[in-house]
Formats: structure tokens, C-alpha cells, sequence
């Protein structure tokens, strides 16, 4: 370009719905920040994803791990995958919400279609292992999605316990942001048709007004919330929570003071955390959780 000459700049209005739609990115997306390079996600998982594993007596149950935003079938359990298969798990991972051209980030297509593709995925671990029902780990909207498949796709009756570490049940704000939206004409058009999966997750959205027209949780199924007080972004972070009568809600900070985990940590390797949701899967075994628990 001819240094006299100035390419038009965008709109006022333009530049400023870019902007919030970065920031949006960068607040809900940290998990790509922090996921292993994409050719680790090429590589096949180890000790999980094994068709040949039979559950147990002392575990019958499989576990279904669900990730979150962004993330993938590996390298968001990279961490808790290996802790639980070396507990005696038969322990799964899939894919989900994947879009038309977008390689590794997954979790970005409408929520309701990504609930079928989780209620496939459950039926084929079912019949691998011959289990009855199977037990559901998630992070993010891993954690919230397959609330999803229990109360409007039969999973009930497939599911065991529901475990979901900072899940955005009741949607979120991100700290506020969506609340700017209706400031900038096309802002919530182009968020429902680049990122239905994002544009799913605001609070007050059809998709979680959808989902929470039913009580939080179904009856059969145990449910296990846990929560970090610094998440940023499922905010409010209590709005995580459950109610009902088979719900233990859990705050990282009750049980490790110190721990500073935040929305991806808690996920993808706290230990804490982990040894939470180990209590979760096998409640007749727990042990206290504490800061000590990450040894072992």
C-alpha cells in the first residue's frame, strides 16, 4: 500500500461490537489458551477411551468425562483421565458441538444437538462395557450440557451420578459482559451465527430458559456440583449450584482455603478438586477432602 494512502477504517460502532466479541472470546475461551498444542490431541489417549475395559465390582459403573468451551475429547482430561483409570475406572472421553471447518476446539455448536451427540456417545459406552447406567463428569458447559440430555433425552434413566466441576447451569454474565449485547446492534445475531455454543450459555438465553422451565435435577440421579469462587467465567459462581434433594453443592475454597484454582484449573488439574469428584463416584469410600488431598 502506497504510504499516502489510508485504508477506510470500520465503522465507530463496528470496531466496538469486534472488540466485545473479543473480549467475550477471551473470557470464555481459556481453555484453548491452555490447551496442549493441537498435535497432542493427534495422539491416542492413554489408559482411557478402551473399549476392551470392563468395569468391575468395586467400580461398575463407566465414566463419561465431558469438556468444556473449546475444548476436546484430550486435552481437557489429560490430568483427571489418567487419575481416574489408575483408581479402576473404565473411564471415556468424546468429542462434541464441533463446527464446519474448525479442527480440535469443539463444544461450539448448539447445545441441544451436542446433548444428542452426548446421549449416542453414552449408549455406545453402554453397550461396550454392558454396564446399566453410566457416571457423568464435565467441565464447564460439560458440566451444564448433559442436564440437558436428563431431563429432555432420556438419560435419566442411563445416568447414575451427574458431577459437574464449574458448571454454568443457570447460564452466565461473564462478568457482566453479556450485558452490553443489546448495546450493539448485531452483537447477539452474530454471536448466534458464528458461536451458537457461546450465544447457548448467556443467562436468560432460549437455551437455558429452556432448560430451566424443569427443576434442576431429575429424580435417580446423584448430582455433585463444585464450584471455584474464582471462577471468571461462570459468574455469578454460585449460580452454579443445584437445588434440589440428591444435590451435594461444593466451594473449592470450603474444603483448601489456598487453593486459588479458577474456571480452567478446576477442571484440568486440580487435584482438590479431583479427589472431590473420586468422593463423588464412590461416596461409600470417600475420604475428607482437604489441601492434603492432592497427594496420592
Amino acid at each position: 500500500m502506497l504510504p499516502w494512502i489510508r485504508a477506510p477504517r470500520p465503522p465507530r460502532a463496528r470496531r466496538t461490537l469486534a472488540a466485545l466479541l473479543l473480549a467475550v472470546a477471551a473470557v470464555v475461551t481459556p481453555t484453548a489458551a491452555a490447551a496442549a498444542a493441537p498435535a497432542a490431541t493427534a495422539t491416542a489417549s492413554r489408559g482411557w477411551n478402551d473399549y476392551s475395559c470392563k468395569p468391575s465390582a468395586a467400580h461398575p459403573r463407566p465414566v463419561v468425562l465431558v469438556h468444556g468451551t473449546f475444548g476436546n475429547s484430550v486435552d481437557n482430561w489429560l490430568v483427571l483421565a489418567p487419575y481416574l483409570v489408575n483408581r479402576g475406572y473404565c473411564v471415556y472421553s468424546l468429542d462434541y458441538g464441533q463446527l464446519p471447518g474448525v479442527p480440535v476446539f469443539n463444544g461450539l455448536g448448539p447445545i441441544d444437538r451436542s446433548a444428542g451427540q452426548l446421549a449416542a456417545f453414552v449408549d455406545k459406552v453402554l453397550a461396550s462395557t454392558g454396564a446399566a447406567k453410566a457416571d457423568i463428569v464435565g467441565h464447564s458447559q460439560g458440566g451444564m450440557m448433559p442436564n440437558y440430555y436428563l431431563k429432555f433425552l432420556g438419560g435419566a434413566a442411563k445416568v447414575n451420578a451427574m458431577i459437574g466441576l464449574a458448571p454454568d447451569n443457570h447460564g452466565t454474565t461473564l462478568l457482566g459482559l453479556t450485558k452490553l449485547l443489546p448495546y450493539f446492534p448485531g452483537a447477539e445475531y452474530l454471536l448466534n451465527a458464528a458461536t451458537p455454543g457461546l450465544a447457548d450459555q448467556v443467562a436468560g438465553s432460549p437455551f437455558i430458559t429452556k432448560l430451566n422451565s424443569l427443576p434442576d435435577t431429575v429424580p435417580g440421579v446423584h448430582y455433585t456440583v463444585i464450584a471455584t469462587r474464582y471462577d471468571e467465567v461462570v459468574t455469578p459462581y454460585r449460580t452454579q449450584f443445584l437445588d434440589g434433594p440428591d444435590v451435594r453443592n461444593v466451594l473449592l475454597q470450603d474444603l483448601c482455603p489456598v487453593d486459588l484454582s479458577e474456571h480452567v484449573a478446576i477442571g484440568t488439574i486440580d487435584r482438590v478438586a479431583y479427589h472431590e469428584v473420586a468422593n463423588a463416584l464412590d461416596p461409600a469410600h470417600a475420604s475428607p477432602t482437604d489441601c492434603a488431598s492432592v497427594i496420592g
